[in-house]
């Protein structure tokens, strides 16, 4: 597949849809030893180790991983580079850019990398596919009426609810969640070989991050945020990369749009998510490029990685932009 020659790289998100995007590629690539890798948790961008690491390799492909530009060219000057997408991004010259989005197609036609994937290779329809975009939109893919008759289509003729499919995916994220990278670079290993619901509900670790990972959310979720403006604003102190999954269900839960800063995952930066169901967040994802934050997202989401002397600015900026563009 793709015409490699050489040793093979996967660089992949940590989430449901970039783990089952990474096995669809090892799929497509057989029997070749593939090595599976992915940045430190809840950061979006390399070191230039990882730089160096990722040129060990002769071919790098990039799953559902928005790296900065610079961060993909300096690969490319050593390596043959392939990078899925789906997110909000410019075309990366010099590489085989794969997202149909950073060419001007829209959000809601490739609600996930497993789609582009699917559709780049004329992949037929199969769980993984799907789980690629419930587990990006949850919920939300209801609102989506075509990718929401496939879902519909799966669950009857497989006897299966939206819920028990949420599960898969709240599993499948477990290992990102509780901080376990290591596991999270075998998930593709394992999602390969995984074939139905059932094999996924067999692997026992994930089960157990997942109790333990419900009980920590809950008691995040059980003390009210304080809101601002007409937005809901929620501070974490946790080292579990929950902050994607409390905003959702913050945001999600009431219809408000919703921040949420984790002050806990890393020693001198701070994390921050908002989501909406109104505000085109492009606009604040190019600031906060520009203010040399990494940051990234989609039409309706921003996550951005702030040093910690900026946070308090950056999230002023953040509830003004919301309350600007609602």
């Amino acid at each position: 597949m793709f015409g490699l020659n050489g040793s093979i790289l996967i660089i992949h998100h940590w989430d449901t849809d970039g783990l089952c995007s990474a096995a669809l590629i090892l799929e497509q690539l057989g029997e070749r030893k593939v090595e599976t890798w992915t940045p430190p948790l809840g950061t979006f961008y390399l070191t230039e180790d990882h730089i160096e690491y990722a040129r060990g390799f002769d071919n790098i492909i990039i799953c559902d991983m928005a790296l900065p530009a610079g961060n993909v060219k300096a690969i490319a000057e050593h390596a043959k580079v392939i990078m899925f997408d789906h997110h909000h991004q410019d075309p990366i010259e010099g590489i085989t850019h794969i997202n149909p989005v950073a060419h001007g197609a829209s959000e809601s036609d490739y609600p996930s990398n497993t789609w582009v994937i699917k559709e780049h290779l004329g992949l037929p329809m199969r769980l993984h596919v799907l789980m690629g975009f419930i587990g990006d939109k949850e919920q939300k893919i209801k609102d989506n009426p075509p990718f929401w008759g496939i879902v519909q289509e799966y669950m009857t003729e497989n006897g299966v609810s939206f819920d028990e499919l949420l599960e898969l995916v709240y599993r499948i994220d477990s290992n990102y969640k509780v901080g376990d990278r290591d596991s999270v670079a075998e998930s593709p290993h394992l999602l390969r070989q995984y074939r139905t619901r059932e094999d996924i509900l067999g692997n026992e670790k994930w089960r157990s991050n997942l109790v333990n990972l419900d009980e920590k959310i809950d008691r995040v979720l059980a003390e009210p945020p304080e809101e601002v403006g007409g937005v809901q604003l929620k501070w974490l102190d946790t080292p579990f990369a929950i902050i994607s999954q409390v905003t959702r269900r913050l945001a999600w839960g009431t219809g408000m749009d919703t921040v949420v800063v984790n002050t806990g995952f890393f020693d001198d930066l701070d994390q921050m998510y908002s989501r909406s169901g109104t505000v085109d967040y492009r606009g604040l994802i190019t600031r906060a490029k520009e203010l040399g934050f990494n940051a990234g997202g989609k039409k309706d989401v921003i996550g951005a990685i702030i040093p910690k002397p900026e946070t308090e600015k950056f999230l002023k900026e953040t509830i003004d932009y919301i309350k600007k563009n609602r």
